[in-house]
């Protein structure tokens, strides 16, 4: 099986922007033990820009572009630093691809780009992908990591899509201010109402938000690829949907 796992900066990081340790550890682990049993893995890492502001010790993320394009240098670096650490642990290799949409929308660099990522594959090499946020400008930006996830995974062929958050899944109403929020299990269409339940904004650090996962499940369904919604404090629910557990939310089209 083909998986494109996609991992928010909040689950990442502490609200400081530096490393929250314990969970990025669990988190290659779990990865690394599911590309052990012989899935294809693909992992869409937000955090460059999220963790360059826990270095430079700034108490938010810039506003300006060259601020957040010099974070990401400094965060990129870190990351797969990181990652590479993690993974060598039990002796698995990954690679690094920097994209922006462009590379998507130019015919020729999306086939280099399949090539690149199926030859990886073949390799048994596990590539982490990010937005080229060093570079990027609103103008060939994605725009999000989630979006960017649903993307590499239409373009792979993916067989299913995991978005990693902090929260557990998608909800009636917004679970911080409402008491009686509950989880959809599933979803088999991206109706107006869906979208106007999604309206709520991004962490401090992060770029995302609920719409932007929407958007996500919108991309991927209209594939034909599942894709769930699931919280990342808890790495372990890899297993557990690989199993066909319910976690989180399911979004498929029926």
């Amino acid at each position: 099986m083909k998986i494109v796992v996609k991992v928010g900066t909040s689950t990442l990081a502490h609200a400081t922007g530096r490393f929250n340790i314990r969970r990025v550890e669990a988190l290659c682990k779990v990865l690394s033990d599911i590309k052990n049993e012989g899935h294809d893995l693909i992992l869409v890492s937000s955090g460059a820009i999220g963790l360059g502001v826990g270095k430079l010790n700034l108490t938010e993320k810039p506003r300006d572009m060259a601020s957040k394009q010099a974070a990401a240098a400094i965060g990129q670096c870190e990351l797969m630093y990181f990652y590479d650490a993690q993974f060598m642990k039990y002796n698995h290799i990954i690679s690094q691809i920097l994209i922006t949409s462009m590379d998507f929308e130019n015919q020729t660099s999306r086939q280099n780009f399949q090539n690149t990522v199926n030859r990886l594959l073949q390799f048994k090499v596990m590539p982490v992908i990010n937005e080229n946020d060093t570079i990027v400008t609103d103008e060939i930006s994605v725009g999000d990591n989630d979006t960017l996830g649903a993307i590499v995974a239409k373009t792979l062929g993916a067989d299913l899509l995991v978005i990693l958050s902090d929260i557990d899944g998608f909800y009636t109403a917004d679970p911080r201010i409402d008491e009686k929020a509950r989880i959809i299990d599933s979803v088999t269409e991206i109706t107006p109402e869906i979208l106007t339940l999604a309206g709520s904004e991004g962490t401090r650090l992060g770029t995302g938000g609920m719409v932007t996962k929407i958007q996500a499940a919108k991309i991927a369904m209209e594939a034909g690829i599942p894709m769930v919604l699931a919280n990342g404090k808890e790495p372990e629910n890899l297993y557990r949907i690989l199993d066909g557990e319910k976690v989180g939310t399911r979004f498929e089209r029926k």
